[in-house]
């Protein structure tokens, strides 16, 4: 068995995890990984904190491991919307590499998304309006901005394939890099989270791998009609043919779900 990779709200692969394959342990259980988002922590009781208990108490000696990016939980948070996102992956590598529970493989669980500011905003919201408006390409802002180096400008293509620091290296964009390919071929399954009533995400057809149609700023198409599934650039046109990508749904808004849903739709994934 190969790892399960469960993804909320991913507008392209964060961690494109794909260890060895996977073992159970002692106790029957499979090893979990989860890596927390922008404006969260490894640790916050309120997001991450009670996934990571509540998965505790459904697997019984499940060892789960919560990426902390820094040294606390205060640059853990501050790096999630600062640090080279290139950077923020060698560190959970280098961390996952590290743990001797992960040695055999492990299940890995991503919570992400673009958050878009609201009117009423943070200081930081604002902060990170202003530079995004004053050149989300301009390598300055790439460099020191998650959200720029997720900013995937429809009206702007070539210089998003041209200047994009991240998400246009990992959604293989510009070149194809095999390791990419065969990486994610490993897992057993990727899980894709939408939620339907999402007023945070936008479009919110990206929590499929969905996204605008080149060129304009209204129109959306699906995973399955756009050039990275047609020319299979990432590879998961082939998985999706192997029945490996599971499109999951649930009503509410941005990461708004019940325990029982939780165990319903995602728990099985995980033993």
């Amino acid at each position: 068995m190969t790892a399960a990779l469960l993804c909320f709200l991913l507008a392209g692969p964060v961690l494109l995890v794909a260890g060895s394959p996977v073992y159970t342990s002692n106790n029957g259980t499979v090893p979990l990984v989860l890596w927390h988002g922008m404006g969260d922590s490894c640790c916050n009781p309120l997001s991450m904190g009670s996934i990571k208990k509540m998965i505790e108490e459904e697997i019984s000696g499940v060892y789960v491991l919560s990426l902390m990016i820094g040294k606390n939980v205060v640059q853990d948070t501050e790096n999630g919307f600062f640090m080279d996102v290139n950077e923020q992956v060698s560190a959970a590598c280098s961390q996952l590499a590290r743990d001797p529970e992960l040695k055999g493989g492990y299940n890995a669980m991503g919570v992400y998304g673009l958050p878009r500011c609201p009117g009423e905003s943070s200081h930081i919201c604002d902060m990170i309006r202003k530079a995004l408006n004053s050149g989300a390409y301009t390598d300055l802002v790439q460099k020191h901005l998650v959200q720029a180096q997720y900013w995937h400008d429809p009206l702007n293509d070539d210089l998003y394939k041209k200047h994009s620091l991240f998400l246009a290296d990992i959604n293989q964009e510009r070149v194809v890099n095999e390791t990419y390919r065969k990486n994610l071929q490993l897992l057993e399954k990727f899980v894709m989270v939408k939620f339907l009533q999402d007023s945070v995400v936008d479009p919110v057809d990206t929590e499929w791998f969905g996204f605008l149609k080149s060129g304009q700023a209204k129109e959306t198409e699906t995973l399955q009609e756009s050039a990275l599934y047609k020319e299979d650039r990432l590879g998961l046109a082939a998985m999706d043919a192997a029945g490996k990508l599971e499109f999951l749904s649930s009503e509410g808004d941005h990461l708004q779900f019940t325990t029982e849903w939780f165990n319903a739709n995602l728990l099985p994934y995980l033993h």
